[in-house]
């Protein structure tokens, strides 16, 4: 049984490490205000943080993660570049499966520096690598980006990529946006009525929280999405091949450059991808056997726009993620006040890892 002495003494070790690397460190509040995580993340992140509140304060969160706080510091006062390492709790609410831990320690390391992305990348990852080495662990990668670009340049409608934009991070929603908007689901019958009534407003009478007029806007932008032309077919093809890329990471490549014939728009998006490959070889990271996943990400890394990747026990499929990171860049545009800086970082779980040492012996 691991014990919190020595998983403070593990977390207190890795920060060291990363300070080596030449991380300053930083302390976050363990509360965070309610309002700016809801507007990030929407009403989601309640099913997973704890929320409590005061009259002076407002709403507000236990700290489900570092990553926010760190990017308003940052953007609020910090140098360029820039390397951060803190150690701490954070508080997941943890309703499906009582096992997990809703309070565990996090240790991370954040680099903010504008000069080299790829190089970035790869030095984040090489550093998990190295820490992580021993425990046998598998490395996952992938890059919202690649999918982000994808949806952007469909030929349709603004308001639908907005749609798919939102949803990317929600598979389900995200594939039954997609199905209908290609018209492989037809339109209900419900909705069809509404709309070929000559006047849909007719004897309507106001309900709930919306208004007559947003009503009205809402219909209207009903109308406007049934008469647009589908996705075509060849875009369709274009994505599923694209969210269906697993391979290692120069085959992966590959693979995306043939996709790219149909879905141009991915192309500066995999410029990059290849740039981190190389950065990473240059490394030591045996990229070869380096595991790459199209959708990898998209259920749990929210803020993320690019480079995602985690490192999982296979032997203990049981145990979440050793460790996580990504790059989100686009984060620090909604934090900067006008100001932006390319971001990347990640976080490890000490107490995994000494759960897993203990496996072994």
């Amino acid at each position: 049984m691991v014990t919190k002495a020595e998983v403070l003494a593990r977390a207190a070790s890795l920060r060291a490490r990363f300070e080596s690397a030449g991380a300053v460190p930083v302390e976050t509040p363990v509360l965070q205000p309610a309002d700016l995580l809801l507007d990030l993340y929407g009403e989601d992140i309640r099913a997973r943080a704890y929320v409590t509140s005061d009259a002076l304060r407002g709403e507000q969160m236990l700290r489900p993660d570092f990553t926010v706080p760190v990017v308003q510091m940052h953007m609020a006062q910090g140098a360029e570049p820039a390397r951060y390492t803190y150690a701490g709790e954070v508080f997941r609410r943890q309703e499906l499966n009582e096992d997990r831990a809703n309070e565990y320690l996090q240790v991370g390391y954040e680099v903010f520096d504008r000069a080299d992305v790829a190089g970035a990348d790869a030095e984040v990852f090489a550093l998990f690598s190295e820490t992580l080495a021993g425990l046998g662990l598998r490395a996952a990668t992938g890059d919202i980006g690649i999918l982000t670009a994808a949806v952007q340049g469909l030929k349709t409608t603004e308001r639908r990529k907005v749609a798919l934009m939102r949803h990317i991070w929600r598979p389900r929603r995200f594939r039954a946006l997609l199905d209908r908007f290609s018209g492989r689901t037809p339109m209900p019958e419900s909705r069809r009525a509404l709309l070929d009534a000559a006047d849909p407003m007719a004897g309507l009478t106001h309900s709930g929280l919306r208004t007559r007029a947003e009503v009205a806007n809402r219909i209207a932008a009903l109308r406007e999405d049934a008469e647009a032309a589908p996705i075509s077919e060849l875009e369709m093809h274009g994505l599923e091949a694209l969210l269906s890329v697993r391979e290692t990471a120069p085959f992966a490549l590959e693979h995306l450059r043939d996709i790219a014939v149909d879905l141009p728009a991915i192309t500066p998006a995999l410029n990059r991808l290849e740039a981190r490959i190389t950065a990473m070889a240059a490394r030591g990271i045996d990229t070869e056997r380096l595991d790459f996943e199209a959708s990898y990400g998209r259920t749990s890394m929210e803020y993320y726009d690019g480079f995602v990747f985690g490192f999982y026990a296979e032997f203990k499929p049981d145990l979440p993620p050793i460790a996580t990171g990504g790059r989100y860049d686009a984060l620090t545009r909604r934090l900067g006040g006008g100001a932006e800086i390319p971001a990347v970082g990640g976080v490890l779980r000490p107490g995994l890892m000494l759960e897993i040492e203990g496996l072994a012996t």
